[in-house]
């Protein structure tokens, strides 16, 4: 009963993240093409909101993914402290287990690139910028250029986010 009781703990975190991660992109992915639709000129109000809404969900989508793969990793622990082997998965189950910790070390690193290097960099040029007053056009540009690669990078990471949720459901296949 202990053992059902941690799988259910861990599954039920495990699930929350799930969703978290599929969510935050896809919430992020409207909100930018929403705001695409003024165009690459900076619009400070407007910016300033995206700026801090897309900034503040970098640390939630960390928090996420590291949720996801710990209670991913804990669950087969949890058997195993309890049986002493791992389940028995058929190869359906090992290559789900297999694209969806692919999907979630590709998501790492992608949280990773726009955590540590875009981030910090968008925040540092928006910091040059403010209401009323015209921006720099080589800074415009740039902020710009970095918010293009941070939208594709998202854009993968909500595909990375599917691949995860799909391969969720082929982990228990039974031989």
């Amino acid at each position: 009963m202990i053992e059902q009781i941690i799988q259910g703990i861990l599954l039920a975190f495990h699930n929350i993240a799930l969703v978290g991660c599929a969510a935050a992109p896809f919430y992020n992915r409207n909100l930018v093409t929403t705001r695409a639709q003024y165009g690459p000129k900076l619009h400070y109000e407007l910016d300033k909101v995206v700026e801090e809404t897309l900034q503040g969900n970098a640390p939630w989508c960390m928090a996420f993914i590291t949720i996801l793969f710990a209670t991913g990793m804990g669950m087969p622990l949890n058997h195993y402290l309890f049986h002493g082997s791992f389940r028995v998965l058929h190869l359906v189950g090992w290559t789900a287990i297999g694209l969806k910790l692919a999907a979630i070390f590709w998501m790492m690193a992608i949280m990773g690139q726009i955590f540590f290097g875009l981030n910090p960099r968008l925040r540092v040029l928006f910091a040059g910028f403010a209401p009323g007053k015209a921006p720099d056009a080589e800074a415009e540009k740039e902020f710009f250029g970095k918010r293009a690669r941070r939208k594709a990078l998202c854009e993968t990471c909500l595909k990375l986010a599917v691949v995860v949720l799909v391969s969720s459901a082929f982990i228990n296949f039974n031989p």
